[in-house]
């Protein structure tokens, strides 16, 4: 492929775009959320916790219902993850990170829309998805 000055201000075009989202409110707030959750000791705590549990979980997944640690584990995994989940922290960074990922999902439908409506854009949320199918190029039979 050959630079042409058409791809070169496609691609400084792209770089803006990409500017304007990392300086958008949505952007700082995801940053400050995961700023937080990374520099508090409990959170942080909590999810170590989770971390360490997940890897028992799939250690006793191997074996499944026949580890002896199976129904232990399985129950333990779910608090832990419960606990997490439920963290101020946490519950405050899953929330800007879909904020963002909403974000980015509207960017990439008016870009693929600008295009044709027929381009497929793989959001990965419902609301988007306009029943052209997942974007996987027809190769799982949904288009």
């Amino acid at each position: 492929m050959l630079a042409t000055t058409e791809r070169v201000e496609l691609l400084d075009f792209a770089e803006e775009l990409a500017k304007m989202v990392l300086e958008s409110d949505i952007a700082e707030q995801y940053r400050n959320c995961l700023y937080k959750m990374q520099n508090n000791k409990e959170t942080q705590k909590k999810i170590q916790r989770f971390v360490s549990m997940k890897e028992r979980y799939e250690e006793v997944q191997r074996f499944g219902k026949y580890h002896p640690d199976y129904f232990k584990v399985m129950k333990q995994i779910r608090e832990y993850k419960r606990e997490m989940d439920m963290d101020p922290h946490v519950a405050e960074f899953k929330l800007a990170e879909n904020d963002l990922q909403s974000l980015l999902d509207e960017i990439s439908l008016l870009i693929g829309g600008a295009v044709s409506k027929h381009i497929k854009v793989p959001t990965g949320n419902p609301f988007f998805d306009n029943g052209h199918g997942c974007g996987a190029g027809g190769s799982c039979g949904c288009g």
